[in-house]
């Protein structure tokens, strides 16, 4: 991506966000849109899936702290387009757009590049490319090359492959690199030239009373190549919206909205610059029997139903594991409530293993026949001695 597409480009507008919007807000606009306009809900429209392809270039931008800083300062410099200084001489005026002729203040302008740094990361030097008589400069970062973009998706899985872990398949469609002409933006069997206006640097130089400063040109758009016959299937860009499987491994004990980066497959880079990376957000469909512990995700619990005579002569129960059952004892006078670790029959992984924590709870019948209600009857005449609520009576008082 170019200077010049950051000037022309109002990726703010694109996302239906203001430009002083929160990382946060940027991210749930553009999460709306992407569902609305992806292929995959649109089969066929190819003005939906253009527009998809535009809002994932401004997420690209917007969502990169310092992508976003230089965009900001870039349209600032360059409000309207333009990049001329007005008033005669370039001072009177003051520092402008020249389209719009809004001043700007030069004692402002190297203030900002005294705080950032004239040719340091995200400071005045990036976004001209040579500013101030620094006609010799090469190619800006923009134009030298590009880290691509990041790419979140979302993926469902079983609450047991959560706990044991797996490798699972996700469907993604997002730019990447086009398979047609390799990334090149030529059409196969043809290769771009270098630019006759800037000689391949990307940027031309311009003076203006008594200073010259470099932009992008403007015959390659800033990227130093001049494409004579564009790959049909990108259109030149080198860059397509494609779907791809990808395996995603799951580690064992992934929790539910655990995030998995998967380096270099997210959107290609610009410029032989690296891929950015792939952020999946996991979702793991509930159990029916079995749950994670708060206090330890790696410990799975489970609630057990029992009777009244279990609890207080004692038992034992065979409960259920992920893998198979297990044998537990439960203690004569045993409480309502009551929890028990079996232990290693939790998440398993490397270094540790984590317990299940099984929670008896007395099961009351809804209907009792003639001959359970009165053997009931008898059994509360026979132990009406004991008062359960006597110590909570006589601490009310």
């Amino acid at each position: 991506m170019t200077q010049r597409d950051w000037i022309e480009k109002d990726f703010y507008r694109e996302l239906g966000v203001a430009s002083d919007a929160s990382a946060d807000e940027i991210k749930k606009a553009y999460r709306k849109l992407a569902r609305e306009l992806h292929p995959d809900a649109n089969p066929g429209d190819t003005k939906a899936e253009a527009r998809f392809k535009t809002v994932s270039e401004a997420y690209g931008v917007l969502s990169d702290e310092k992508k976003r800083r230089e965009y900001d300062e870039t349209r600032a410099l360059f409000a309207g387009g333009g990049s001329g200084f007005g008033g005669a001489g370039g001072f009177p005026g003051g520092f402008g757009s020249g389209a719009t002729g809004q001043g700007f203040d030069l004692n402002d302008l190297f203030a900002r590049a005294g705080a950032q740094g004239t040719t340091g990361a995200g400071g005045l030097g990036d976004i001209f490319g040579g500013l101030f008589g620094n006609r010799g400069a090469g190619p800006t970062t923009s134009t030298r090359s590009q880290r691509g973009a990041d790419v979140e998706s979302e993926l469902r899985i079983d609450f047991v492959d959560a706990v044991r872990g797996a490798e699972v398949q996700l469907r993604l469609t997002s730019p990447g690199r086009c398979e047609r002409c390799g990334g090149t933006g030529a059409r196969p069997g043809s290769t771009p030239r270098a630019c006759p206006t800037c000689g391949g640097v990307g940027l031309v130089s311009r003076s203006q009373g008594a200073f010259a400063f470099s932009e992008p040109c403007r015959d390659c758009r800033g990227t130093g190549r001049i494409i004579d016959d564009p790959c049909p299937e990108c259109g030149g860009d080198g860059v397509s919206t494609r779907t791809r499987t990808i395996t995603v491994r799951i580690p064992a004990g992934v929790a539910d909205g655990q995030q998995i980066r998967l380096k270099g497959q997210g959107e290609p880079g610009r410029g032989g610059a690296p891929a950015g990376d792939l952020y999946v957000k996991v979702h793991v469909t509930p159990h029916r029997l079995f749950g994670r512990s708060e206090r330890n995700p790696d410990d799975l619990t489970l609630t057990v139903p029992v009777t009244y005579p279990e609890l207080v002569l004692g038992s034992t129960l065979t409960v259920p594991t992920l893998d198979s059952t297990v044998s537990l004892r439960i203690p004569a006078g045993t409480a309502s409530g009551r929890t028990f670790r079996v232990r290693g029959r939790g998440v398993q992984r490397k270094g540790k293993t984590g317990d299940l924590l099984v929670t008896v709870e007395v099961a009351v019948p809804a209907r009792l026949d003639d001959a359970a209600t009165e053997a009931l009857q008898s059994y509360a005449e026979a132990t009406k001695e004991f008062d359960p609520r006597a110590d909570l009576l006589g601490g009310a008082r």
